[in-house]
């Protein structure tokens, strides 16, 4: 791949187009669209040092639960050279991975791969931390003061960005259920998020009982790793999970048709309480865990039954956390309700992996100084357009897109990467107000509703005309 020519000068002053706020998977998506459209001027902030995409979860062997077709650009332009195949070919790796016959990458490829994208695409700047945005009627513009950090994370020098729309890709941070707060902040007993896992994962090995709390694919992920290092006949694993079942993952063909823009159009046009009420339903679309590794789990439990006796291994379901408490200063007790036979009971531990998933960022602190302008539902939570604008004020023209930001407007395939370049061509479609990226106006063979969303029929018997000749030409 050819270096990257670099962007033309900026003057200090002069308003960007585009300020994007978070450089994780879907910002990198806005920015590679962004990167060909020369009428387009834009730039990206980071806090942190360079791209990382949940390091504490590159288990070797876990895979992503989407083909390598989702990755940051193919399905809004196949041709784009910031795709996962020319990152192969730049990496020469390109006939290995077909002979590979591997439909879907490994997590540690894909952060491998986003990290090429960000090592090579300009105006993205990590190491900065955006702490304000403002909107200046008299300039008509956002203001976005940032604090540009050193290599030790410390402040090295303030800035400020003036821009006529913003994007916000923050992301989602680790969810600790309160019960649990309390001792993650505590010494001595490891209590760690699964986002931390690999970072103390060696210290989790020489624990003498291990409770992963967590049904998710991240808990399986955990769980199967810690089974598969730890001496056959003293496991000694506790897996609990508040789910009534350690349920696959929705992954049929018409289930996953939930992960279309023809869903999401569907879905954004129904009623807030039918939209709240569809969100905690379907979280076996995407909250459930991946058949493979159900499957490999089993084989590795079955495994260890081989020579008789069975694996010092409790697997329970529908269990939640009522307290949790530390037992001198060595082990944890955990306070547990089984919810179908409403019985109680005190698990000890020594160590504690929380698989307790993510929450969206709250985006009240860095756009406190737009609260004013913004328009809120029933519940206090931003209103969101179908474009993925933030609903304003009509005084302010500038506009305010966000990124996994939106699931009680977008529903399921607000966090799916799936839908990342569709999502992002969508934002520059209507920056510009143009079509640079033409999308798909019907992607699914279900009709959500009764009155079909954007969707066109296909094509039936069509004749075709052929046009004469003139003039032999």
């Amino acid at each position: 791949m050819s270096p990257t020519p670099l962007p033309p000068p900026h003057e200090p002053d002069a308003p960007r187009d585009l300020v994007g706020i978070g450089i994780g998977p879907f910002n990198l998506s806005l920015a590679a669209l962004a990167h060909p459209l020369p009428e387009l001027d834009s730039v990206f902030y980071e806090q942190r040092p360079g791209f990382d995409w949940h390091p504490g979860l590159l288990i070797d062997g876990a895979t992503l639960q989407v083909p390598f077709l989702a990755d940051l650009v193919t399905l809004a332009d196949p041709a784009s050279p910031w795709s996962f195949l020319n990152y192969l070919k730049d990496r020469d790796r390109l006939f290995p991975f077909y002979f590979a016959e591997r439909f879907h990458m490994q997590r540690a490829e894909y952060d491998a791969y986003c990290r090429w994208v960000a090592g090579r695409l300009p105006g993205l700047h990590f190491g900065h931390q955006v702490d304000a945005v403002r909107w200046n009627p008299e300039r008509a513009l956002f203001e976005v003061d940032f604090t540009q950090l050193d290599s030790e994370g410390e402040a090295e020098a303030l800035g400020r960005t003036y821009t006529r729309n913003i994007v916000l890709g923050v992301g989602t941070a680790p969810h600790i259920p309160e019960p649990l707060k309390p001792l993650v902040d505590a010494p001595g007993v490891p209590v760690i998020h699964a986002a931390d896992y690999l970072a103390h994962r060696e210290r989790f090995l020489t624990a003498e009982h291990i409770t992963v709390i967590g049904a998710g694919q991240s808990g399986a992920e955990v769980f199967l790793d810690l089974l598969r290092n730890r001496p056959a006949g003293r496991e000694k694993i506790h897996w609990l999970a508040r789910t009534e079942a350690f349920a696959p993952m929705e992954y049929s063909k018409l289930g996953l048709e939930h992960f279309t823009p023809d869903y999401t159009r569907y879905f954004h046009a129904l009623t807030e309480p039918v939209r709240d009420r569809l969100v905690a339903a379907q979280w076996q679309l995407h909250k459930g865990i991946d058949a493979d590794t159900i499957a490999a789990i089993h084989d590795e439990l079955y495994r260890r039954t081989l020579h008789g006796g069975w694996p010092d291994a409790v697997l329970t379901p529908a269990v939640t956390v009522r307290t949790a408490g530390r037992v001198a200063t060595t082990k944890v007790e955990l306070h547990l309700e089984h919810g179908q036979q409403g019985a109680r009971t005190r698990l000890t531990t020594d160590a504690v992996v929380l698989a307790t998933g993510y929450r969206e960022r709250p985006l009240g602190q860095i756009l406190a100084g737009l609260d004013p302008y913004l328009l809120r539902d029933s519940a206090e939570r931003p209103r969101i357009d179908d474009q993925f604008r933030l609903a304003l004020d009509p005084s302010v023209p500038g506009r305010v897109y966000v990124q996994n930001a939106e699931l009680h407007t977008h529903g399921v395939g607000a966090p799916d990467l799936g839908l990342a370049a569709w999502r992002s061509a969508t934002i520059l479609n209507s920056l510009t107000g143009k079509d640079p990226y033409p999308l798909p106006r019907r992607t699914a063979f279900t009709t959500f509703g009764l009155e079909p969303q954007s969707q066109v029929p296909l094509a039936r018997h069509t004749v075709q005309t052929l046009t004469p000749l003139v003039d032999g030409r």
